[in-house]
């Protein structure tokens, strides 16, 4: 098997769209295909925290909000503990809470949104403590490789400046590109975070 391998040459890499929404979130495309669809809502009736909602828009670098994006991501739960196996810290499991989401960009405006609940504090490596953040994965057309980033909350600034991760930047003016700004909207807690895949104020984008 490693010798067949060794003269396998490796194929051509190609982007995502412009129609991956149809097998990834066919719900949003008109298509009722799956029994249980991958949804933009993190929550249920009986979900702990802060309910909040994330809003953006995808921008590539002529200033033009993409229109055909899809966007993952993944979180903490209010105490700061993943929902998954593999998180061993001492904090509690919330069962009514799903800790990822999928939504795309609305076809018209290009805005996307998830409803979920504002995150705890997670203890990285070492013991040392992360800022509140929610880990994003962006696909489109145009984008071989699926982008990764975070986004952090605007009313965190202390824990923010002590976030292991956002310290790794060394342009601190780059840094608030990973920040999301809190409005209260209509009694509704709404964090806005527009991604700018290049171009001036370009998001920072993690290789992992």
């Amino acid at each position: 098997m490693l010798n067949q391998l060794n003269h396998l040459k490796e194929t051509a890499s190609q982007t995502a769209g412009p129609y991956v929404h149809i097998g990834l979130a066919p719900n949003q495309a008109g298509f009722d295909i799956f029994e249980k669809n991958f949804a933009n809502v993190l929550t249920g009736p009986a979900t702990k925290g802060e309910r909040i909602r994330i809003e953006g828009r995808v921008i590539d670098g002529s200033g033009t909000p993409l229109r055909d994006v899809l966007l993952e991501i993944w979180q903490a739960n209010a105490a700061g503990r993943y929902q998954h196996p593999a998180d061993l810290q001492a904090k509690d499991v919330d069962e009514d809470f799903r800790g990822w989401g999928r939504a795309c960009s609305d076809f018209e405006t290009g805005v996307y949104r998830f409803d979920t609940i504002k995150p705890g504090p997670v203890t990285g490596r070492n013991g040392r403590e992360m800022a509140p953040h929610i880990n994003f994965w962006i696909v489109a057309r145009g984008i071989n490789i699926g982008l990764n980033t975070r986004m952090y909350f605007s009313d965190e600034a202390e824990r923010n400046a002590k976030d292991p991760v956002l310290n790794l930047i060394e342009w601190e003016v780059r840094r608030k590109t990973l920040v999301a700004q809190r409005e209260e909207l209509n009694d509704e807690v709404v964090y806005r975070f527009d991604i700018r895949i290049q171009g001036e104020d370009e998001t920072i984008f993690f290789d992992i």
